[in-house]
């Protein structure tokens, strides 16, 4: 699941208040920390039609230890809440996830200090007003469940929610890399947690980001991917520049060999037709029109010369 929970509430284990204190610039006892555990993600498929594998997971349980706690992936110092101390993957005994596969899921240990600033938000976690998480996480591909190659590339061309054959179409989340945090939020995108995912390589991103658009889905970028999206634009704004420049040479051509096939049409409805055609329509009539003009339109000077036939003596065109 992308989406987590908070699941208990409890006293410190053996060994818990040590590892708080690391972090600490002084010691704390055991009346001054509150201590959660909290489901972060797991292997199920989530909202966003993506799951992590039980190999990510186990990769993540180290990722994730020491970083912090906030709110709705704000990054804000003042959103600092808790810290995971740390994390483990675990196997619900007889759970099956969505589809079929044993269930495993990634919890963490985390704190707070006793604040009163905090009462009220330790309150709403004891009551089960606050439980479901959402974690920040960075991974290197998406793996698609039905032909093994990367989601975003062109060799895939499954979507992601569809069935083929029966079987669903989802993203498998693997090689993460980086942990960022984890959230309290109020609608996770797992359905047991929830996943802010980034991906390495532009020509990825690009595509990525052109398949959510698509699918009406949402996607987060983070700096670095959205200089990369700005160059990709850039370049097609001037892909689209060129593209006009020879959009408006077509019709010119057009307007110039129609003016000598058919002069009793107007130059002004002439115009108004070749606008509205597209850039094969316009070679199409480039090319009829030309053929058409049998060269009316190859006018030359009445001094012209031909230097490819004439002789090698010079002027001996015009000799007297």
């Amino acid at each position: 699941m992308k989406t987590g929970q908070v699941i208990k509430n409890s006293a410190l284990l053996d060994g818990e208040l040590e590892l708080i204190n690391s972090y600490a610039r002084r010691e704390l006892c055991e009346d001054e920390v509150y201590v959660f555990s909290v489901v972060l993600c797991d292997n199920d498929v989530d909202r966003d039609f993506e799951r992590f594998t039980v190999e990510s997971l186990e990769k993540l349980s180290e990722l994730f230890v020491g970083k912090t706690g906030i709110f709705d992936h704000n990054p804000k110092a003042q959103n600092q809440t808790a810290r995971i101390i740390s994390c483990k993957v675990e196997a619900v005994s007889g759970r099956k996830n969505s589809v079929g596969d044993d269930y495993f899921r990634l919890t963490a240990r985390a704190y707070m200090p006793k604040l009163e600033s905090n009462r009220e938000l330790r309150l709403a976690m004891d009551s089960g007003i606050v439980r479901e998480v959402s974690v920040g996480c960075a991974v290197g591909r998406t793996v698609c469940s039905i032909c093994g190659n990367d989601i975003s590339s062109p060799d895939c061309p499954h979507v992601k929610g569809e069935s083929y054959s029966g079987k669903l179409c989802y993203g498998e989340l693997v090689e993460p890399y980086d942990a960022y945090e984890f959230s309290f939020v109020a609608i996770p995108a797992q359905i047991n947690a929830g996943v802010i995912k980034s991906y390495k390589g532009k020509e990825n991103l690009m595509q990525d980001i052109l398949k959510s658009i698509e699918s009406c889905e949402s996607v987060t970028l983070c700096d670095k991917d959205c200089k990369r999206l700005k160059e990709y634009i850039d370049s097609l704004k001037k892909q689209a520049a060129d593209g006009a420049v020879y959009r408006n040479t077509l019709i010119s051509d057009v307007l110039r060999y129609s003016a000598i096939v058919q002069p009793d049409i107007s130059v002004k409805t002439m115009k108004s037709v070749a606008e509205a055609l597209s850039v094969e329509e316009l070679r199409e009539f480039k090319r009829a029109y030309k053929k058409a003009a049998n060269g009316a339109d190859d006018v030359k000077p009445q001094l012209f010369v031909d230097k490819s036939k004439a002789k090698t003596e010079l002027n001996t065109e015009f000799k007297i």
